[in-house]
């Protein structure tokens, strides 16, 4: 498919929607205290752009210092399982404990221990975002090809060199999966974390303003919000599955050009 009818046909769909939107809100006489039209939302963003793109750098610096933290973290968990089956056995439960325990459980014994807010919102944020680049990048690992294993043992290659040259490159495209899904998993940790913690004033994220919007019945800004976070989310997947494509579209099936899809 070509690169213009991937955009037009999104773009295109999404107008349709917003148009049956606006006029089922102006039809049936919908207050914007309930629904909210497009245009309200549109008004919105244009009235209280800079203070809600002002928290969004809030939010966003959380986010990437999570993503930061996870991908530093989560391969250096990994790298240190796949060393010992025994290691993987007595730790990886652990990974999944923070996998599948809700922020909003912990999130109190966090703030009671830890005195910084930024503190606060990057635990739980890395706490939402590390486990698939563990989980990826340890699959990635333990995938090398055994043929290979063999021949690096013939050589006598030393477990840095077959760490460097053998599993690191068969995991890189694991990890790379694994990074497009932490990238989305951080932000919505980030955005959980602020609502948990209860941040507010003019060094809340956006989180909060949709939180402070909403209470108000504020809803075409919370919704102007929710949007900003949307955009954020893509934008974050974007950009990451862009680098995954950079990074292996010469030599990985996954990036190369799929003549059946065009």
């Amino acid at each position: 498919m070509k690169t213009s009818a991937r955009l037009i046909l999104p773009l295109l769909f999404g107008f349709v929607l917003l148009s049956l939107w606006e006029a089922l809100v102006g039809f049936y006489e919908i207050p914007p205290y309930i629904l909210p039209s497009p245009r309200d939302i549109g008004e919105s963003l244009w009235v209280d752009g800079p203070s809600l793109l002002a928290a969004l750098a809030i939010t966003l610096q959380v986010t990437v210092a999570a993503m930061i933290l996870a991908c530093v973290t989560g391969v250096g968990i990994a790298v240190l399982l796949v060393q010992s089956k025994l290691l993987e056995r007595m730790l990886f439960p652990y990974a999944v404990f923070l996998q599948v325990t809700p922020i909003v459980t912990i999130a109190p014994f966090i703030i009671i221990w830890v005195d910084s807010v930024f503190v606060v919102l990057l635990i739980l944020a890395w706490m939402a975002a590390v486990f698939p680049i563990i989980s990826n990048t340890l699959l990635g690992l333990k995938s090398a090809d055994r043929n290979l294993h063999d021949l690096f043992k013939l050589y006598s290659a030393s477990r840095s060199q077959t760490l460097r040259r053998l599993l690191i490159p068969a995991a890189l495209p694991y990890f790379l999966g694994g990074l497009r899904i932490s990238g989305g998993l951080a932000l919505i940790g980030t955005v959980v974390a602020e609502m948990v913690a209860g941040t507010s004033g003019e060094s809340s994220g956006l989180a909060s303003r949709l939180l402070e919007a909403s209470y108000r019945l504020e809803l075409a800004r919370a919704l102007a919000c929710f949007v900003l976070l949307s955009i954020t989310g893509y934008g974050i997947y974007a950009v990451l599955n862009w680098v995954s494509n950079r990074l292996l579209r010469h030599w990985h099936e996954s990036a190369l050009d799929d003549p059946s899809h065009a």
